[in-house]
């Protein structure tokens, strides 16, 4: 229409879209997810109509308040505030405006989240759990990279590290993760080839293997043992790979108790002494700066925090 003319009397314009307020239009997931529960007024009733956990029903909920700063659920009963109504009436409108389109095509809103994280600490840690994570948010795809633990070598792409060492990231944000302790460990056949060992003084003169990711000395020396740290012998930067090397009868090895684990319970590892020693490093999550601005980010950085522990 030229800037001059005159609109018709009664004809309302359309509204406008203002993309600077982009960012602050909710996921359709918070909003489809927000309009079920105010109908059907129950966390289990939602969720089996949309098909997700009520887990992941709690967390839009959440996610959809923290966009807009405000309460929409006054009580445990999900009964709405004056603020839930007015936005309920609103996001009604909204949807009903998408629906009476049916040939456009709608995104999907689905995430994609890149995670780079230490090998074992994968194989032992996450992925055994990471169902739970992608129940509660059937929304989020996982990519997963490696990084090598200590030497820091990692996709430069990737959204979340998970890191191991001292914790001194200055290139980027983190929180700790997990800490561990190691001990002694070797296999079944390995010991009946050299045992018994029943003293930390019979390990002298044998084979042991060695890991830049947890030195043998400080384990000396909480053992009352002078020695030094060994200088000979295979060594290994993967604690699966020196749990392997261990499994297979290389030698004896120290092994955190966590990662470890599998190990263990399966009984191809076995423990020396009723020995442990803290690790001087631990689990870390780096990420840049404004990552966590990100919801799927935040909301696999809180839930990596409690499977880990």
């Amino acid at each position: 229409m030229p800037m001059n003319a005159q609109r018709p009397v009664g004809q309302r314009s359309a509204p406008t879209f203002d993309s600077r307020s982009a960012r602050r239009i909710p996921p359709i997931q918070c909003l489809l997810t927000f309009e079920a529960l105010a109908r059907l007024r129950s966390v289990t009733l939602t969720a089996e109509e949309l098909s997700v956990t009520p887990s992941a029903v709690s967390h839009r909920v959440r996610q959809l308040e923290e966009v807009l700063g405000t309460q929409l659920f006054g009580r445990s009963d999900f009964s709405l505030t004056t603020e839930g109504s007015a936005y309920l009436q609103q996001v009604r409108e909204g949807l009903g405006a998408l629906q009476r389109f049916p040939n456009l095509p709608v995104a999907s809103g689905r995430r994609r989240l890149k995670v780079a994280v230490t090998p074992t600490f994968a194989r032992c840690l996450l992925i055994p759990k990471l169902a739970q994570f992608t129940a509660a948010y059937p929304e989020i795809d996982i990519a997963m990279q490696v990084t090598i633990p200590l030497l820091d070598v990692v996709a430069e792409d990737a959204d979340l590290v998970v890191r191991y060492g001292p914790g001194r990231y200055a290139d980027m944000e983190h929180m700790e993760l997990a800490r561990d302790v190691y001990t002694p460990v070797a296999s079944p056949a390995f010991l009946r080839q050299y045992g018994p060992i029943d003293r930390p003084q019979d390990m002298e003169s044998l084979p042991l293997l060695r890991t830049p990711l947890e030195p043998w000395l400080p384990w000396f020396k909480a053992a009352g043992l002078d020695w030094a740290e060994p200088s000979e012998g295979s060594q290994f930067n993967d604690v699966g790979l020196l749990c392997d090397a261990a499994a297979a009868g290389l030698g004896i090895a120290p092994v955190r108790l966590k990662l470890g684990m599998p190990w263990l319970e399966n009984g191809t590892l076995v423990r020396l002494f009723d020995l442990d020693v803290p690790s001087a490093n631990a689990h870390h999550l780096c990420w840049r700066t404004g990552t966590m601005d990100r919801w799927e980010c935040n909301a696999f950085a809180e839930w990596l925090a409690k499977a880990v522990n």
